[in-house]
Parts: structure tokens; sequence; C-alpha cells
């Protein structure tokens, strides 16, 4: 099932083609959570011709209606992240430390790790190091991958993802944050990022990724590169209280 792309058509493969007009290359992408964000995430990806694996908490045979729509191969959530260049984490932030250990032991020696969690206290309980520490959402659940991670989509809206996309220098496309401390993983996931149909900012390290936190500025923000870097730029360090337990 492909998306309209809101302009009355379906979205062209050649519509999505990266910088300078060439597609990448077929990936091995694993996806680990298949809620609203990770299962459009999954329709979008094979549609573009990835290889892609997907998991849940529930176990693959619970994923057979979503394999059988866009050809992901269901698996455990070990077996997700095995030979992948890009591993999507896209789980509640509680269930980050639950994750099988070693999860990417298997995974491509310079696999890079999307996670697309946010801490919602109400949800996910208190968590000390975020509230009192002051350490970021993606830094806390990287130290618990024991990974680097590249922050993106945490903002986004997940039925964006399917009608959303636009061509590159269309005026409407809309721009996604994206926080890291890997320069090259994080050249990849913006580069999937401009395939999947969005333009990107950087938005810093992941000790700067509060810029992109729920609460501020950017966060839900539906608008292009100008826009979104105003925003980022907007931002402040202090938690709201909407977002804290």
């Amino acid at each position: 099932m492909h998306a309209d792309d809101g302009a009355g058509r379906r979205p062209h493969p050649d519509d999505l083609r990266g910088p300078g007009g060439a597609r990448r290359a077929e990936m091995k992408i694993g996806i680990i959570g298949a809620g609203n964000i990770g299962g459009n995430l999954t329709r979008r990806l094979t549609a573009l011709g990835h290889d892609v694996t997907v998991a849940n908490s529930r176990g693959p045979e619970t994923l057979a209606a979503l394999a059988e729509e866009t050809g992901a191969r269901p698996v455990r959530a070990e077996e997700a992240a095995r030979g992948a260049e890009v591993v999507v984490v896209t789980v509640p932030l509680k269930a980050v430390p639950g994750l099988p250990s070693g999860l990417l032991k298997e995974a491509a020696e310079d696999v890079a790790v999307i996670d697309t969690g946010n801490y919602y206290p109400q949800r996910d309980g208190r968590i000390a190091e975020i509230e009192d520490d002051g350490l970021t959402e993606s830094r806390w659940s990287a130290r618990h991958l024991g990974h680097t991670v590249i922050k993106a989509f945490n903002g986004t809206y997940a039925q964006d993802i399917l009608e959303r996309p636009r061509p590159a220098g269309d005026p409407d496309r809309m721009a996604l944050p994206v926080a890291g401390d890997d320069p090259a993983a994080k050249a990849t996931v913006r580069a999937l990022i401009d395939e999947l149909g969005f333009d990107t900012v950087d938005s810093g390290t992941l000790d700067e990724s509060w810029r992109q936190q729920p609460g501020t500025p950017v966060y839900g923000l539906r608008a292009g590169t100008a826009a979104v870097t105003e925003a980022l730029a907007q931002a402040s360090p202090q938690r709201p209280a909407d977002f804290r337990a």
C-alpha cells in the first residue's frame, strides 16, 4: 500500500531520489518496534526497495499482516539487527532496557542506529538520569543499547511518513531534525530521510538533542528547513513541566 502524496497522486520512486538524482543502493534495515512509526517506516522503506526485517515484543507471528502487505520479513528482536546497515529502535523508552542484550552484536560494523524515542514520564515512569541529571533521552537510550544512536523521527507524526513525502526542492517539503555524535552514521540517516522524501536539519550532538525533545518548538512541527532551524534555535534546555514526573 502506498500513500497518496497529498496532491492527489501517489509518489513515484523517481520523485524520491537522493542528492544529485541518484538512487541509493538497497540497504539491509532492521526495525525494532512495529507501532505507528515502525509500521509506517516498514511500509515506506520496503516500497523504496530496501531489505527490511521487522520485530516487535509479541513475536513474529503477530506481524503476518504487515509482512504480507509490505514484503518485510518478521523476525524476533534479537534477529532484526543481524547484518543490518541501519537499525531503527522505535519502542517506548521504558522498553529500551529490556531489549535483548547484545542486540547490535551482529549488525554491520558501521551500523547507524536510529532512536525515535521520547520520554513521557506518565507512560515510562520517572527516570532520574533524565530528570535529575539532565541526560538527554537519546543519550540515555544509547547507554542502555551500548551503541551510539542518531535521534530522528521522534517529533514526526506517523501518518506524515506516508502522506507528506515530497521530491527535493518542493516548496512544501518538510524538514526533520537529526541529532547524533557519529558524523558517518548521521550522514547515512540524513540520506535515508532524504530518500524518504524529507529534508533534514542537523540539530547537533546527542548532548544537544534536547532541542528536539517533547515540549520544544520543533516537536511536531510540520515545516521546512528555515522554520525548523529557527525552532531549534529557540529551544530551552529546561524540561517543560508537562514532561516531568
